[in-house]
């Protein structure tokens, strides 16, 4: 679950990192009124979407002005203009696609002066199977140019969840900075705060980006990237209010009510899965045979009839949708009862597009019954190779 950069911030406050003030606006006299309560001479004007890149990206609607979707404004009313011509309008990054999205809130924030800017995140290393911080000196917005030109400017630092972050831990992000004096004493001071921040609130994703050094030597989280795990939501009531659908794709929204892990992608051939492992394997023979995936969907180990139904219809929801491939390996999930949803939904919603089954599993024969047996005009496939091969050359005529 994402938030927005004003929300993450009000929860790095909370645990008592630095960050500038602000308020979020959701129309123009909002926005005026922000500035005016900040006091000052210099705003800054944030699109809040949930995607990256916003002082790069650029509006579709030419009445928004060229300036992207972050900008400074040196005049009250400047706030005002910026916030007209960035609210109700689409903002297009690298992160949204071509599609972009439309900005429905923004945030007014106070001016700083800069001296530096840092890169920091937080994540989960699954490999080493705790929670990293990446640093690095080269922040700002241009940190994926950085990782691929110059990794070796890019420091990561596994904390042991035993101890949480020790002084070690902070000095090596602090040289990975390249800060000394009051200002490495400050980012010791952060790390913990930050990871406090991370493990209490059950992030997934925390990205600075940029950590600020200011003119007076102190240092502000600039931006705040926050992504929650969404599986920790049954302790966190609060969520519910900083939840934004309207940021999110309909069809995730709708297969979030089935328990369904579903994300849209751009390709054209849906893909009904149960195990994420499964499922990343069927996404990638489908790219190697030479189509793209329009979705990663896992219904689970423990699928049902319905949510089986709910799935499909899901996928068919999407227009770009050209073809199916249901891969289906039943050990806790009955291959019979993984067939019957598929047919149960293929005739509640129709089907105009080829479909591909291949099961293995438990019940696996009477799986494959029921769908020879439907009067459907279903594609069989007898291994994952096969089923990638066949709806790849359906799709493609």
């Amino acid at each position: 679950m994402n938030i927005h950069e004003y929300q993450g911030k009000a929860v790095l406050k909370s645990f008592g990192a630095p960050v500038p003030r602000g308020f979020p606006a959701f129309t123009t006299e909002e926005a005026i009124d922000a500035a005016a309560k900040l006091g000052g001479s210099v705003w800054a004007v944030k699109s809040q979407i949930h995607a990256g890149g916003r002082g790069k990206g650029k509006f579709k609607e030419t009445t928004a002005g060229e300036k992207g979707g972050v900008r400074i404004a040196f005049k009250p009313e400047d706030v005002g203009l910026f916030a007209s011509q960035m609210l109700g309008n689409t903002l297009v990054t690298l992160q949204t696609g071509a599609a972009g999205r439309v900005v429905k809130r923004i945030y007014i924030e106070e001016g700083v002066k800069i001296a530096k800017e840092f890169y920091l995140s937080a994540l989960v290393d699954r490999e080493q199977g705790r929670v990293a911080f990446v640093a690095s000196e080269a922040g700002g917005m241009n940190i994926e140019e950085v990782a691929h030109d110059t990794p070796e400017k890019i420091t990561t630092v596994g904390i042991d969840s035993l101890t949480g972050p020790t002084r070690a831990d902070c000095e090596k992000i602090a040289s990975a900075f390249g800060v000394s004096g009051a200002i490495a004493g400050q980012v010791l001071e952060l790390i913990p705060k930050l990871y406090d921040a991370f493990t209490k609130s059950d992030m997934s994703l925390l990205e600075i980006n940029p950590l600020i050094v200011t003119e007076d030597n102190k240092i502000l989280c600039g931006d705040a990237k926050v992504s929650f795990d969404s599986n920790a939501a049954f302790r966190h009531k609060e969520w519910a209010d900083l939840r934004d659908i309207g940021e999110e794709d309909e069809r995730e929204i709708e297969a979030s009510k089935y328990d369904l892990s579903y994300i849209a992608l751009d390709g054209e051939i849906g893909c009904l899965v149960n195990g994420a492992g499964l499922a990343m394997a069927t996404m990638d023979i489908i790219k190697l045979f030479g189509a793209e995936p329009a979705n990663f969907l896992d219904v689970g180990g423990g699928a049902d009839k319905a949510k089986v139904e709910a799935a499909f219809k899901i996928i068919l929801a999407d227009p770009k949708v050209k073809g199916i491939l249901v891969n289906i390996f039943g050990g806790i999930a009955r291959c019979d009862v993984i067939a019957e949803g598929v047919i149960a939904a293929v005739k509640a919603v129709g089907l105009e597009v080829p479909l591909v089954v291949r099961l293995e599993g438990t019940n696996v024969n009477e799986g494959k019954a029921i769908i020879r047996n439907s009067g459907l005009n279903v594609i069989a496939a007898d291994d994952l190779e096969d089923a990638a091969r066949k709806i790849v050359a359906a799709v493609k005529g």
